[in-house]
Order: structure tokens, then C-alpha cells, then sequence
């Protein structure tokens, strides 16, 4: 009887110790604005490629900010770097299309939770 308990237990405290991960690419168009522009010629060329990372641990299962939270604040964060490292990179006729969000989840169950996500997104530049 008591080698089945420690079996067990050594079962659990195994399953319970192992990480799980898990990944999720989500594209959407995350411009809210209603501008309306046709592409039906190559009038624009591609400036820059850019992105960012921001990540939120949870203990238990508390802390940290929600999903969708943590999306906004990759994007903004992409944004905000992107203009701090070129400040003509946001002026003129210039737009910011395919903005992407990934996520990453690394889980040591169901004590510690690791939520990463990413940003990208194409700067274009119309020439006509």
C-alpha cells in the first residue's frame, strides 16, 4: 500500500513539475481608423520592418495585465520605439500596415505563467 501512495505521489509531483507551452498567431487589422486607400499600382514602397516584445508572469494564476491588454501594450510599445529610434519614420505619408500579435505562454502548472507577445508591423512610405 504504502510503494502504490509513493507512487502516486511521485506521479504527481512529476506531472506537476513539467512545463507546457503553448503559441498562437493572430493577424488582424488593429488600425481603427476609417481611412480608405487603393492599391491598384505599386504607389508605395516599404520603409521598415518593425516590432517589439512585452511579457507578463502570473503567480497562481494573479497578476499581470489581461490579453487583450498585453496586445495593446506590444503594439503601443512597437509604435513608440519605432518613433523614438527614427522620428521621421512616422511623419509624412507614411502608414503602418500588417500589424501582427503572437503569443507565447510558458506554464509550470498552475504555479507560474510566463505570457509573452509580439508586435510587427511594415512601415510604407506613398510616393504617389
Amino acid at each position: 500500500m504504502k510503494k502504490l501512495i509513493l507512487s502516486l505521489l511521485s506521479i504527481v509531483l512529476l506531472g506537476s513539475m513539467s512545463s507546457c507551452g503553448f503559441y498562437s498567431h493572430l493577424t488582424g487589422n488593429q488600425n481603427q481608423n476609417q481611412t480608405s486607400v487603393v492599391l491598384k499600382e505599386a504607389n508605395y514602397r516599404i520603409v521598415e520592418n518593425i516590432s517589439s516584445e512585452v511579457s507578463q508572469t502570473y503567480i497562481f494564476g494573479m497578476g499581470g495585465l489581461r490579453k487583450r491588454a498585453l496586445k495593446e501594450n506590444a503594439i503601443d510599445k512597437m509604435l513608440n520605439e519605432a518613433r523614438q529610434k527614427n522620428p521621421e519614420l512616422m511623419s509624412g505619408s507614411k502608414a503602418v500596415i500588417n500589424i501582427t500579435t503572437s503569443e507565447t505562454r510558458r506554464i509550470i502548472t498552475p504555479i507560474y505563467i510566463k505570457r509573452t507577445i509580439m508586435a510587427h508591423g511594415t512601415v510604407i512610405e506613398f510616393t504617389k
